[in-house]
């Protein structure tokens, strides 16, 4: 009966995304965190500064059983040193600095979600960390060592991933491949997250993954179907692991179909909208108290009212949006539905399990709606704001001790403001 009742809900998402239309509009994340790796010719020979910044001011209030509200306020900084010697070579160097406001040490150690103190081992002032990246391109590959091109320039599907990571964690660093074809992308990366010597009281542990969207027709089409396939595992524990915690490798897999629309209308720029199929796997350890689990979401955007300066409206007649000095609000709704299921990197409310007391949840049903809305200021310059609400539906709770409570609904709202500034200064060119 579980099991019918499941796959009606994943033919009745199917239906939704084929019935309502490549995340060809950038989000507010990739607004505000993303890089672009490609490299420019005019660059070449070049010596300059990149200054990337993000101050941010974002408030979760958590009423549910499944997590527990904080607030983030601060910014991060990170000026780069960069030097592109030749067209496929690129070089850049400098450091990446943590602050939160009314913070004066920070744990010293990486970041994966909030930081737990580990004592003595702290920085004062700020959490920084030196930065190099090294990349080079052959063709339609880009290859990239040290700090990779990381959170939302993976591009993940929203359970895999919450936007929240590009202000509470570390820079990711480790090796990562682009592949890039006309109707194919692929970023596959590993980022490692812990390095241990001989007799270390921690784990080693990385994050391997791998982001590809496949265009079914175009990518120039006004209509364009596609299919995002997205794997993210966690592996913990290596062969000179001195703890009792023993080898816990996790994984999170996501596969769909998606259907963009660009409409280039005045009040309507495009539809987005996708149908996914997820699953966990758990291949060894006992960090979940299940070894596999599914979950099938269904996710519609639209962006509304793209606007110029003195608000005069703008048609976008490609999928890109490179638009100086212009602005554009977005509109989203997604239902995930999950039994058995925990995401890795992804927000809260879309796992079985919660993160506040560990109690585990007979199922799961959230409804995730919000709205965004973004001004760009000459490229390098972008404010922003988000309000999220997951309005989640928990089956009954099973407590670590083997007590029960009866199942809840709960409206999570989070609400932030953002302001990138990301200029470039050329220092020299080269003869």
């Amino acid at each position: 009966m579980m099991h019918n009742r499941f796959a009606a809900i994943v033919a009745l998402l199917l239906q939704l995304c084929i019935l309502t239309p490549l995340h060809a509009q950038e989000d507010l994340a990739a607004r505000l965190a993303a890089s672009d790796y490609r490299q420019t010719y005019d660059q070449t020979r070049t010596l300059g500064v990149d200054l990337h910044a993000l101050a941010f001011f974002k408030n979760n209030e958590f009423s549910g059983p499944q997590a527990t509200g904080y607030t983030l306020p601060g910014f991060w900084l990170q000026p780069r040193l960069t030097y592109q010697p030749l067209d496929a070579v690129r070089l850049e160097a400098g450091f990446h600095a943590l602050v939160y406001d009314g913070a004066s040490k920070y744990p010293c150690f990486a970041y994966h979600d909030i930081a737990r103190w580990k004592g003595d081992q702290h920085q004062s002032g700020a959490h920084v960390l030196p930065f190099f990246r090294a990349q080079a391109r052959l063709s339609d590959v880009t290859l990239v060592l040290g700090n990779i091109y990381g959170g939302a320039n993976h591009r993940l599907v929203e359970p895999l991933m919450n936007a929240e990571v590009n202000i509470s964690q570390d820079p990711e660093m480790g090796f990562q491949l682009f592949v890039d074809r006309p109707r194919y992308h692929l970023d596959a990366w590993i980022n490692w997250q812990s390095f241990i010597f001989r007799e270390e009281t921690h784990q080693e542990a990385f994050t391997v993954g791998f982001s590809q969207r496949i265009s079914l027709n175009s990518p120039l089409s006004a209509f364009r179907w596609y299919i995002p396939a997205d794997v993210v595992i966690q592996h913990r524990g290596g062969e000179i692991d001195d703890t009792d915690m023993g080898v816990q490798t996790i994984d999170n897999a996501a596969i769909g179909l998606g259907l963009h629309w660009n409409a280039g209308g005045k009040i309507l720029n495009a539809l987005t909208a996708e149908a996914l199929a997820l699953g966990c796997w758990q291949q060894t350890g006992e960090l979940w108290p299940f070894d596999n689990g599914l979950a099938a979401a269904a996710t519609v955007s639209a962006d509304l009212l793209a606007y110029a300066p003195r608000f005069g409206l703008v048609r976008r007649h490609s999928q890109t949006t490179d638009i100086s000095n212009a602005g554009q609000l977005r509109l989203f709704a997604s239902l995930v539905y999950a039994r058995d299921f925990c995401t890795i990197y992804g927000a809260p409310f879309f796992s079985t399990i919660s993160t506040k007391n560990n109690a585990r949840f007979d199922y799961i049903v959230t409804p995730h709606i919000g709205l965004e809305w973004s001004h760009t200021f000459a490229r390098d310059y972008v404010i922003g704001a988000k309000l999220d609400s997951y309005l989640a539906n928990t089956g009954n709770a099973t407590m670590p001790d083997g007590s029960t409570s009866p199942s809840a609904f709960n409206n999570n709202l989070c609400f932030g403001i953002f302001m990138r500034c990301s200029p470039h200064f050329l220092v020299k060119r080269f003869k």
